[in-house]
């Protein structure tokens, strides 16, 4: 491994080479035209990598000014590192390193409002910073994820035939797209994240139902996943989900998911979709719920708690015939909903932020490679083919017509699981979300009426233009005070 300056020869590099790093960095050395230049802070990482990898012919640096010299120009280097403060160690290492044009590149699982500024402050040193998200986790990684990259077109000339290298690759086409100017990308990678939040907690109910109410054991369960996957549910999460429920555990003989403690644990991002989404006004209640369940299944005491005052609880109901098609039914609806928000919510951040993104883009990118990938992407896909502009998912005659069409069955699952005891906050949310914006009309003018009774924060009416105030500690006469 060389410990000198070596000589320039390296297109693209990375910095960080832990799973991620490494897998990603043995991806962009099997492809034809790629050589690639490693750095790791601890060079028994690196050593290790390229002894373990010979075929990759890396390019090993122990030093980052030696790694910095390896790169040809514009030289471009993908920083694997942990958010927050390391990551802003290393890109700092490297811009003062780098020279005009150069770019530097965040592929880990930024806030988008650190990459906004980042890219700002590297700009100003005429360097490029590209915030990137990338799914797939491990194996996406090293066999192909799907790429959200931000900043400059400029950027991107150089780096997108390299991302595109890499990327997964559904229907012929690889799963990366120039999705926008600074934080678009991670703000996308963000909404992503949210979005599975939604689909595994709403998956979770699913599980919880056919076991708690219809009385499956897991291998039967497993079995309906596998059949699921069969059809317009067809996706990763779906699939592994059925692997999962077939796991035994060797210790003990049961099923693993039987053994495992059922708290559920969180990174953040799902949590950082929500604090957005709330600031730009976005109903994510799909997504909120999920990040909730979490957050109940990790309050041991508080349940226990609880559970100690109880001396009964629900007898579940009698399933019915065909309660497994309307799990599925339910499922799907819910599903249909937790991505028309999450699609909302990335139309309300491009507005907040000046980004032009691509809808339909963005569901093609995710079609292979990520974690929420799913037959389900090319239904919204063609959507926003049809329609660049629908005010909402559910707008779509495809979506619309999936979602009437299991509306029956997904209320009666909302109401077993009441009855029963059951939690289906997912389930419940969406049915709840989708009835607001099915309602002619909403409590919402009681709202606004209390708001202007204690707070004077006016109104509108239905029957004439203006803004209205009542009134209410005086006569509660009407005065208009605004037109």
């Amino acid at each position: 491994m060389s410990q000198s300056s070596p000589s320039a020869v390296a297109n693209i590099g990375v910095v960080g080479l832990a799973v991620m790093g490494s897998n990603l960095a043995r991806n962009l050395a099997s492809r034809d035209g790629n050589t690639v230049a490693v750095y790791n802070r601890s060079p028994g990482r690196t050593r290790a990598l390229v002894a373990d990898h010979p075929e990759a012919g890396f390019v090993a640096s122990e030093s980052i000014e030696a790694f910095a010299a390896s790169l040809a120009k514009p030289r471009t280097a993908i920083v694997m590192v942990q958010a927050g403060a390391g990551t802003d160690a290393v890109i700092a290492q490297l811009a003062d390193l780098f020279e005009e044009g150069d770019i530097v590149v965040d592929g880990g699982n930024a806030n988008f409002h650190d990459t906004i500024r980042r890219e700002r402050e590297l700009r100003e040193r005429g360097l490029n910073f590209v915030g990137a998200g990338i799914s797939g986790g491990e194996e996406g990684a090293l066999k192909g994820p799907s790429i959200m990259p931000g900043g400059s077109a400029e950027a991107y000339a150089t780096l997108g035939p390299i991302l595109a290298s890499i990327a997964a690759v559904a229907e012929g086409e690889p799963c990366v797209t120039h999705v926008g100017t600074d934080g678009a990308g991670h703000f996308v990678k963000m909404i992503h994240n949210g979005i599975e939040y939604a689909d595994m907690q709403l998956i979770a109910e699913s599980y919880d139902l056919l076991s708690r109410v219809a009385g499956h054991d897991v291998e039967a369960i497993a079995d309906v996943f596998a059949a699921w996957n069969e059809g317009d549910l067809e996706s990763y999460l779906i699939e592994i989900t059925a692997e999962v429920l077939r796991q035994r555990d060797a210790a003990t003989g049961r099923p693993l998911v039987d053994v495992i403690v059922d708290e559920a644990g969180s990174k953040g991002t799902g949590v950082w979709t929500v604090q957005n989404a709330v600031g730009l006004g976005v109903p994510v209640g799909g997504i909120a719920e999920a990040v909730f369940a979490r957050a109940v299944s990790s309050k041991p005491e508080q349940r226990a708690a609880v559970q100690a005052t109880i001396s009964q609880r629900p007898q579940p109901a009698a399933p019915g015939d065909g309660f497994e098609d309307d799990v599925r039914a339910a499922l799907y609806a819910s599903k249909v909903v937790a991505y028309a928000q999450g699609f909302d919510a990335i139309v309300a951040g491009a507005r907040e932020y000046g980004w032009e993104i691509d809808l339909g883009a963005i569901a093609k990118i995710w079609r292979a490679g990520c974690i929420i990938r799913a037959r389900f992407l090319n239904r919204i896909a063609e959507a926003y083919e049809r329609n660049p502009r629908l005010a909402t998912l559910l707008e779509d005659p495809y979506f619309a017509a999936a979602v009437r069409d299991g509306e029956a069955a997904w209320r009666r699952i909302v109401a077993v699981a009441a009855q029963s005891g059951v939690p289906a906050p997912g389930f419940s949310s969406a049915l709840a979300y989708y009835d607001s914006l099915a309602s002619p009309r909403l409590p919402a003018a009681l709202v606004q009426a209390q708001r202007d009774f204690f707070g004077a924060h006016t109104y509108r009416r239905v029957d004439r233009a203006g803004t209205f105030h009542t009134l209410w500690s005086g006569d509660r006469s009407e005065e208009r005070v605004a037109d």
